[in-house]
Order: structure tokens, then C-alpha cells, then sequence
């Protein structure tokens, strides 16, 4: 039986693909335990709301740095190493959490976490897009951002059970603690993923005496507009995202006043909305091209967010707009995986990916934290919607001006790739 793109895929592509996809899922599933637990923290710890918006903002700081640390490590020592070395970080960082006892600490191992996280996503997304072919990158590179929503499901579904059945000041120990399980994964990667023939092929070039690319190109000549545009683009999408991510279950628990299994419910819907988003989006850039399906997606989210966040709807409603508010997100973040790849040589290729990235998260950061501050004189959806929507605009503005990449080859080894003509 042939699945699509799948089914065309050889054995190496389809083994790093599930490399990348269960390193992402395996983290997003520690990155999200902390947002199912915050109204635990809230109540038992006494973590604050303004508090909790810099926990948020201290792991996406930790993913910024990370992320262009681990991008500048992969261009250097090779991609498959460096996914292992942060799969490895994150998971040791969550179990760290699970002896936190007060925000301070809970603040230091958020980053730490956030450093594995963040360097994870931006080394597997060049691993992806280096070994997967040019006519199926956009859908393959994009459906890796999938991973997110099944770690997501994973930490939703675990959440009922360490919450429920452990007295609830100690049941979220034990829910960071399980954190540390991805670490296993780490061997299916040694036995079975080799390094991207793209990689080992500029390295060799090197040995045999070609001058290495510092990562400082990236902010220059023909570089720099790409850097600059990309990097305000994932800041926009990041920023939004990072709202719905960090707040949502808050909002569902202490705006909406669900309780603990109606709130699961309305994630579930969040969750499969962004396990399919990242296939449909796929689909959509290889067809429309990368920058008209960025702007396609960025608009159809901000009337989701503004309706879901801003209008009085029901209780139908808002389920049904919890699957469209994962689609669109996940959607968006999985585009910039193939597209920040396309637009750097091999040299430089992960450390212009993990900056692009990374400044999304940094700058983005600053948004779920000023959703707590301006919750402490606003309703929280309010706050929620309107720097959610600020964050669209600025995405929206950004997409506009990025060159069409889509069907760009990765292997050459001369200067920077050029955008198509159009898209395919």
C-alpha cells in the first residue's frame, strides 16, 4: 500500500526522517509538561501568572541561544552529533525540574531546558532538509514540525495520570521525571542514522584544504537580507505561537473554568489540528511556493485567534476552533523548517537555520510574558488576542518580502542557493 510522499522515500531518507520526527516529538513532549502543569505550580508553589510568562520567556530565550549555538556546533562537528548531544541536554534538564521548589529554580532549569530544545529543532530541521531531494523537501521538512503535536499528545495524555493518581504536590515531580525518558532514543540514532551525504561531502572539501565559512557570513553580503527577513518572520510566528502554547491551558482552566478533562479535551483538538497542519502545509508551499503559503497560513490564523480569543462563541465553537488554531500554528512553524534551509550554502547552512530560529525565540519570547503582564489589568483572553495578532502583523510583513525558494538544490557547492523562478 503506498502512503504518498512516504512510500517514495528510500530507506536513508525514511531512517533520518524518524530521526528528526521522534527527536522533536520526544522534546516537545518536555517542553509542554510545563505548560500542563502551570496551574499546579500557580496554586502549590505559588508561581504567579506574571512569573509564569517568564518561565515561558526563559525557555524560549534557552531555544534562541541553542539554537544558534547548536547551528554554529552542527556546521562544525555534523548535524547527526549534535542531535543526539541535545536530545540528550533536554532530557536531563526535565528531570532536573522535578527537585525545583521555588521560581528561581524552576527559572534556571527552564532555560537550560529550552537551550536542548531550542538546538534540537534547528539541527534536525537542516538534517531533514539536507538528506530528503528537492521535490519532496516542503512536505517531508514540514511534517517533522508533526512531531510537536505527538509529543504534545503524549504529555497531554500522561497528564490525567500523575496529576490524578499522586497527591497533587508531588504528582508534577513525578511528571518532570518521566521527562528524562527521551534520552533513550539517542541510541536508535547511533545505530541507525548516518550523517547527511551534504554535510560530509563540504567536509571533506575542507580537509582537502577549502577555507572554511565563519557563521559571521550569514550577516553578510547576500546573506544578511535573508538573515534579517527570516529572523523577523519566525519572530512573528514564534511570538504568536508561543501565546497560544504557554496560555492556553491557563485560559481554559481559569478563564473558561474547565475542569482537568474538559481542558484535555480541548487540547486534544488543539493537538491533532497541529499534527495535521504541518502535512497540509506541505502540500500547499510545494504547490503555491514558500512565501505565498506563509502569507495564506498567517492570515487564516489571525481570524482564527481573533474570533477564538476576542468573540463571545460557544462552547461548539471553541472546540471546533481549537483544531484550527493547531493546524495553522503547526502549519506555520513547519514551513520555515525546509524554507530558513534554502536560503544559506551548506558552510553556513545550520548556523543561518539555528539564528533564524533562534531570533524568532528570543524576540518572540518577549510576548508570552507581556500576555502575564497584561492580564494583571486585562481579561487574559484579551491580552492573549491582541499580542497574538500583533505578533501575525509583523510575520505577515516580514513574508512578504522573503525571495521564493521552493525547489532550491541543497548539494552545490558554490556560493548561496538562488531562489526559483516560481513556484512548482
Amino acid at each position: 500500500m503506498k502512503l504518498g510522499w512516504y512510500s517514495g522515500l528510500t530507506a536513508l531518507e525514511k531512517r533520518t526522517y524518524w530521526a528528526c520526527f521522534g527527536g522533536f516529538a520526544l522534546d516537545s513532549m518536555d517542553t509542554t509538561i510545563y505548560a500542563l502543569v502551570m496551574p499546579v505550580l500557580i496554586s502549590v508553589v505559588g508561581i504567579t501568572r506574571p512569573e509564569a510568562g517568564v518561565l515561558a520567556s526563559a525557555s524560549l530565550i534557552g531555544s534562541a541561544v541553542g539554537g544558534w549555538g547548536a547551528g554554529i556546533l552542527a556546521d562544525r562537528i555534523g548535524r547527526v552529533r549534535m542531535l543526539q548531544m541535545t536530545i540528550l541536554w533536554c532530557a536531563l534538564a526535565t528531570l532536573a525540574a522535578a527537585f525545583c521548589n521555588a521560581f528561581d529554580q524552576f527559572f534556571v532549569v527552564r532555560f537550560l531546558q529550552g537551550l536542548g530544545y531550542g538546538g534540537e529543532a534547528a539541527v534536525g530541521a537542516v538534517l531533514i532538509s539536507e538528506v530528503v531531494r528537492p521535490e519532496l523537501r516542503g512536505r517531508v521538512a514540514a511534517s517533522v514540525q508533526a512531531g510537536y503535536a505527538v509529543g504534545y499528545a503524549v504529555s497531554t495524555a500522561l497528564m490525567p495520570f500523575f496529576l490524578g493518581a499522586f497527591p497533587q504536590t508531588q504528582g508534577w515531580r513525578f511528571f518532570f521525571a518521566f521527562g528524562v525518558a527521551p534520552a533513550l532514543f539517542i541510541f536508535f540514532i547511533r545505530r541507525l542514522v548516518p550523517e547527511s551525504a551534504v554535510y560530509t561531502d563540504a567536509a571533506a572539501r575542507r580537509r582537502q584544504g577549502e577555507a572554511a565559512e565563519g557563521f559571521w557570513r550569514i550577516f553578510a553580503g547576500p546573506h544578511l537580507r535573508h538573515t534579517v527577513t527570516a529572523a523577523v518572520m519566525s519572530t512573528g510566528i514564534f511570538g504568536g505561537a508561543y501565546v497560544m502554547i504557554t496560555w492556553l491551558p491557563t485560559y481554559l482552566r481559569m478563564a473558561l473554568g474547565l475542569p482537568v478533562t474538559q481542558t484535555a479535551g480541548y487540547l486534544a483538538l488543539n493537538i491533532l489540528g497541529s499534527l495535521t497542519g504541518p502535512f497540509i502545509y506541505g502540500y500547499v508551499s510545494d504547490l503555491i511556493g514558500r512565501r505565498r503559503a506563509f502569507m495564506l497560513f498567517l492570515v487564516l490564523q489571525a481570524i482564527n485567534v481573533g474570533i477564538y480569543l476576542l468573540a463571545p462563541i460557544g462552547p461548539t465553537a471553541t472546540i471546533a476552533l481549537s483544531y484550527f488554531l493547531g493546524a495553522f500554528q503547526g502549519g506555520l512553524a513547519s514551513g520555515m523548517l525546509p524554507t530558513f534551509s534554502e536560503l544559506f550554502p551548506t558552510a553556513i547552512r545550520a548556523s543561518g537555520q539555528g539564528f533564524c530560529l533562534s531570533g524568532g525565540r528570543g524576540f518572540g519570547s518577549v510576548v508570552p510574558a507581556m500576555v502575564g503582564l497584561l492580564s494583571a489589568t486585562l481579561p487574559l483572553g484579551t491580552a492573549m488576542g491582541a499580542c497574538a495578532l500583533f505578533s501575525y502583523a509583523v510575520a505577515f510583513t516580514a513574508a512578504s518580502l522573503m525571495p521564493e525558494t521552493s525547489g532550491t538544490s541543497l548539494s552545490e557547492p558554490q556560493g548561496s542557493p538562488q531562489p526559483s523562478t516560481g513556484a512548482k
